[in-house]
This record gives structure tokens, C-alpha cells and sequence, in this order.
């Protein structure tokens, strides 16, 4: 009788230690897709105001230099953050 006690504990903590792990995978997956469409945003956003400083005050102007470097600076947090670079022209790419 306590073999079949101790089994029947053991299946159910099992079963408890599954769920929980369920739940958590699924939970972590919502905050994963918000971090790619964040970069994806905040690339396409920064990929804007470079074409608008180079169209408004050349391609070599002091202003497009500093969207530039917000460019490289937003790719760089994506990178470090999700390990994917966006390109807003040829949308998203893995680099491992």
C-alpha cells in the first residue's frame, strides 16, 4: 500500500512539474515576439530619419551622420538583445 502511495505522489508531482514548465515556455513567448516587433519598430523608425536627414540636408551632412550612427546604434541594441540584425530593406536577418 505505500508503494502505491509513494507512486501515485511521484505521478503527481510529475504531472505538477510539467505544467509548470508548460506554463512558463508559454508565458516567456509574448515578451520574445514584443522584443522583435520593439527593433523591428525602432530600426524601421531610425532607417526613416536617416532618409530624411540625407533627402532635407545631403547625404553627407552632419545630420545624416548622427542618424547614422542611431542606426548603427538601435541595430546594435537589437543585436545584443535578441541576436538578429533588421535591415528595414531586407527586413530581418539571422546572423549566428
Amino acid at each position: 500500500m505505500r508503494h502505491r502511495l509513494n507512486y501515485l505522489l511521484f505521478g503527481k508531482t510529475v504531472l505538477a512539474a510539467a505544467a509548470l514548465a508548460g506554463y512558463l515556455m508559454f508565458v516567456g513567448v509574448p515578451s520574445l515576439r514584443a522584443d522583435h516587433d520593439d527593433c523591428q519598430r525602432r530600426l524601421a523608425n531610425a532607417d526613416h530619419k536617416l532618409h530624411e536627414a540625407i533627402e532635407h540636408h545631403g547625404y553627407q551632412s552632419k545630420q545624416a551622420e548622427r542618424r547614422r550612427h542611431e542606426l548603427h546604434e538601435s541595430r546594435e541594441r537589437c543585436w545584443n538583445s535578441a541576436h538578429r540584425w533588421w535591415d528595414d530593406h531586407d527586413h530581418d536577418q539571422d546572423h549566428h
